[in-house]
């Protein structure tokens, strides 16, 4: 089973609180890599007409589709949250495993994992787990630091968004009034006055739309022109990299950067709305946005289909979805085109190839908002928001600038223009000067995986080099202490567990695991729901219920009851202790809050 399980909102926030009391943590992401905000600097920008506490959020994607991800984006400083896109089709088969960041960064994901439905409540979740994070005190939050903007993203034929259920989802985020206050009552007694917060009940009013790869230009400037008189949202238009042309796509892919066996099918330049039929498109809408007092902005880039020459994903997928260092560099190209097009009467948002290295190059260019998700995705997951902000921040006192204005002007050098509209185009073009020659994007460097030390993994007794947990996008990977004894010897003081619930097989934890065979796949596979459970066989895994512990090897069910004898069998003795260990009230993780969720 890889369908992903939301969890109820008081177990979530019962485990947030209580795991940052317990272990200064927060869903596993350390406190010394939380993004608080620095009191000497302002880096506040707007977003739509709202002001946002930082430039930086999270894409669209694998990192902000269950309300633990979007809490850990929010943590890392992401304040414009680019919600997973939703669209009719909520019932996807979506091939496993699905992510691979071997070298640059594929995928073959595209949309929901979640029904609608429970897209829609679990961006509430996210939004009251921020609040009452907040008003917990437990943050020592810079002043202001805590203006975000949740924005909506669907998809991708207009018939699609007008029907009743995806209606229904925006209208939900527009006014999440019931939703709040069902999950209100379900909050637990213990969390006090935190139950009876001012929770938003406007969730978003803006909206990025997926146009994805092969949408016709006509459907984007219906869809666009249906969510703004209709529902009165101001929008950006995400493209598709494809807006190059093949003549230049193709020769900045393989001639510049050297990605040779990469090949972008011929139908894929057909079927995308070309440079002529979108900016026709958007200055229309632009007229379309300026009437009905709203906003309208643009994003580059969508990932970059290319077809599937590796191993890694099932064979059924003929294309996968290129991101990261080498799309950098053609979004970049259409942020430049853009800019000598429209000057600054489209807002440019970003989302392609973002890491520490170029964050703060992109927010020079006035780029709002700089979104990640390759990276994110890398070793360290979520910490790695945390250096864009130091990297930043380091820039802007080198540049003696206390706010992101001046951090743009100054950007151009002493000769600079002092206009902030001439200074973003000035330091656009003085980027893209530098891009194609940087060998930090060339294939050269991008060729190797991360290290694998030729060993299969265990059940128990990895290396436990913990890289397997920052690097799930749904903290679904964790460790717990397990001491060895004289009928389980371990060798190690703590043992990786994988929390099923919130295990999409994506594949992630498999690339950067030092080990062969993949954590979500070798290591406990852990159920709290019997039913569940049941669904997963025959696939090897472990059921955690208030009055016993049950495992499935090899189909083979192992189950020990609370109080019986334990058998004298190996791995009965290490289910036990692992159980024990899983509900020790004083190590924090998934199961005791979960467990008297699903029991309660």
């Amino acid at each position: 089973m890889s369908d992903l399980a939301p969890y109820p909102l008081a177990a979530l926030a019962r485990r947030m609180l209580r795991e940052f009391d317990a272990r200064q943590s927060i869903f596993d992401l350390p406190r010394r890599k939380f993004v608080l905000g620095d009191s000497r600097l302002d880096l506040s920008v707007r977003f739509h007409g709202h002001t946002v506490a930082t430039p930086f959020g999270p894409a669209a994607g694998p990192n902000t589709q269950l309300a633990q991800n979007i809490v850990l984006c929010w943590l890392a400083g992401g304040r414009v949250i680019e919600l997973k896109t939703v669209q009719i089709q909520d019932r996807l088969t979506i091939p496993r495993p699905c992510i691979d960041m071997q070298t640059v960064g594929y995928n073959v994901e595209w949309s929901q994992e979640l029904t609608l439905e429970q897209s829609l409540e679990e961006y509430v979740k996210a939004s009251m787990l921020i609040r009452i994070l907040e008003a917990s005190g437990r943050l020592d939050m810079a002043p202001g630091f805590g203006r975000t903007v949740f924005d909506m993203s669907v998809g991708y034929d207009l018939a699609g968004i007008r029907s009743e259920r995806v209606q229904a989802f925006i209208r939900g985020m527009l006014d999440a009034t019931p939703v709040i206050e069902r999950l209100r009552r379900a909050l637990p007694a213990e969390l006090g006055a935190l139950r009876d917060l001012d929770f938003q009940t406007r969730l978003s009013d803006t909206l990025t739309l997926s146009t994805f790869h092969g949408c016709p230009p006509h459907e984007i400037e219906a869809m666009v022109e249906h969510l703004m008189r209709e529902h009165g949202l101001s929008c950006v238009v995400k493209l598709n990299p494809t807006l190059l042309g093949a003549t230049d796509a193709r020769h900045l892919l393989h001639d510049k950067l050297g990605y040779s066996e990469l090949r972008i099918p011929d139908d894929a330049f057909e079927k995308d709305a070309s440079w002529e039929q979108a900016t026709t498109i958007v200055d229309r809408l632009g007229g379309v946005a300026k009437s009905l007092g709203l906003h309208l902005g643009v994003k580059f880039s969508n990932t970059l289909i290319v077809e599937n020459h590796r191993n890694f994903f099932p064979a059924s997928e003929k294309f996968m979805y290129l991101s990261g260092p080498p799309l950098h560099v053609l979004a970049m190209q259409l942020v430049q085109r853009w800019r000598h097009a429209f000057g600054d009467r489209f807002p440019i948002s970003f989302s392609a190839g973002i890491a520490r290295a170029n964050f703060a190059d992109a927010v020079a260019l006035g780029l709002v908002p700089v979104t990640a998700c390759t990276d994110l995705l890398q070793a360290g997951g979520y910490w790695r928001g945390f250096g864009y902000f130091e990297e930043l921040a380091q820039r802007m006192d080198a540049l003696g600038a206390t706010t992101i204005d001046e951090f743009i002007i100054r950007s151009g050098g002493e000769n600079g223009p002092a206009d902030l509209s001439a200074a973003r185009l000035r330091n656009t073009d003085l980027y893209l000067e530098r891009l194609c020659a940087d060998p930090g994007y060339h294939a050269d460097n991008h060729r190797k995986g991360p290290r694998k030390i030729g060993r299969t993994l265990q059940f128990f007794d990895c290396v436990t080099c913990n890289k397997c947990i920052p690097v799930c996008p749904n903290d679904a990977n964790f460790s717990v202490r397990i001491p060895s004894t004289p009928d389980v010897p371990l060798k190690m003081a703590r043992q990786i567990v994988n929390f099923a619930d919130f295990c999409n097989d994506c594949g992630n934890c498999d690339i950067f695991c030092l080990e062969d065979g993949g954590p979500y796949l070798l290591k406990p596979r852990l159920f709290v729901n019997r039913e569940r459970w049941l669904q997963d066989a025959p696939r090897d895994a472990v059921l955690i219920e208030p009055d016993a512990v049950s495992a499935r090897f090899d189909g083979v069910v192992l189950r020990v009851a609370t109080g019986e004898k334990i058998p004298d069998d190996p791995r009965a003795l290490a289910l036990c202790r692992l159980r024990d260990a899983l509900l020790d009230p004083l190590d924090v993780n998934h199961v005791g809050e979960f467990l008297h969720s699903a029991k309660n």
